[in-house]
């Protein structure tokens, strides 16, 4: 295989705002995915900061008086309304799970677009969402689709669970959990939801 060493910076998706720098080497094997990745990033925010805005972000979720239902975002302008803002966030950081799982050395994703989301009312106090997104796949220029499930509390991992199939096969390519936001990752093989 080959090894790649990385320096990079971090940046909020919505302020373009530098969050951290990072150092990471990452090790293709052959054929074996994902790859082997050790990273080292320094938070150029604050924790605390960085707390205050997950609980705004989970305010603005928790806040909906009726399940969030949605598709097609952004829109086929590129729009996103801003009240799903914070449901679009949550799939970036769900699908960026599927993405560094299912990339190799030859092949790359990024997230096209959440065709569908419905978000599930729970009695505790996570957040839970089922969404379908398309990836698209580089340099293929396929774009598949992935079905995931996100639940999410600050201050905890994000899971996620998820399937993913090209569009014009059946077959099922099983997932993993992840967990994100300033928790950490946690990974779980899971069979079926």
């Amino acid at each position: 295989g080959h090894k790649y060493y990385l320096q990079f910076t971090t940046e909020d998706y919505r302020s373009r705002q530098n969050v951290g720098n990072c150092l990471a080497t990452v090790f293709y094997q052959k054929r074996k995915s994902p790859p082997a990745v050790t990273i080292n990033c320094v938070d150029t925010k604050d924790e605390k900061q960085i707390q205050e805005e997950d609980n705004t972000f989970y305010q603005k979720i928790k806040q909906q008086t009726k399940p969030i239902i949605a598709s097609d975002i952004p829109d086929s302008y590129g729009n996103i309304e801003p009240a799903l803002e914070p449901v679009w966030a949550l799939a970036v950081v769900g699908s960026s799970y599927i993405m560094w799982e299912k990339s190799t050395e030859n092949l790359g994703y990024s997230m096209a677009q959440v065709k569908s989301v419905k978000q599930w009312i729970r009695k505790d106090d996570f957040t839970e969402f089922d969404y379908t997104v398309l990836l698209h796949e580089t340099p293929t220029q396929e774009m598949i689709p992935c079905h995931m499930r996100v639940i999410w509390l600050p201050g905890h991992p994000l899971k996620v669970k998820y399937f993913c199939a090209p569009e014009n096969q059946l077959s099922e390519e099983a997932s993993g959990m992840e967990s994100g936001s300033a928790a950490g990752i946690l990974y779980e093989k899971e069979e079926n939801f």
